[in-house]
């Protein structure tokens, strides 16, 4: 079935970028090491910390939905039923997060593309030629978010009907 490639993609993506943390740690420590240590340093080497920050966040969001370990301020949704859960997950879905991410899509498309026009890169001199690629990221987020959203409705759908949740990685 085709939600469960993409409910694969999405976990497969954000595990993915999970170990993208510990290249991004080992970077930092040999930044430091070379500055603190060597006085040494470049640009690129600094700027791929951002660029791993930014995927690390971009790239695991939908998978943290997908394993509910995102925040969640759960005064009315803790102590209560399943089906009472579901209903909220829909409600918050289709009121928050699809009408967010369409408007991210559409705010960020010709910024991302004006950016891809020109194949932006660093404006530090010996940076990073691959600003295009990072402000992909802003295009991906929203994307990822929403397959996902049509994932946890359709388990959000299920649970409120009273089927059982098949596929759900919970």
């Amino acid at each position: 079935m085709a939600i469960e490639v993409v409910r694969r993609a999405i976990a497969s993506i954000g595990r993915g970028a999970a170990w993208l943390t510990l290249a991004m740690v080992l970077l930092i420590f040999t930044v430091v090491l070379l500055r603190y240590g060597f006085s040494l340093g470049w640009i690129w080497l600094q700027e791929s910390v951002s660029y791993l920050h930014a995927m690390v966040f971009m790239l695991a969001a939908a998978w943290t939905l997908q394993e509910d370990a995102h925040v969640r301020v759960d005064v009315f949704y803790r102590d209560r039923s399943p089906r009472y859960q579901a209903m909220i997950n829909l409600a918050g879905t289709l009121l928050f997060l699809v009408p967010l991410c369409v408007f991210m899509l559409l705010a960020a498309w010709g910024y991302v593309m004006r950016s891809w026009g020109v194949l932006e890169g660093s404006p530090e001199a010996g940076g990073l030629p691959l600003v295009y690629l990072l402000k992909t990221l802003i295009l991906l987020l929203p994307t990822l978010l929403l397959l996902q959203s049509v994932c946890g409705l359709l388990d959000a759908w299920r649970v409120w009907r009273g089927s059982t949740v098949t596929g759900s990685s919970h």
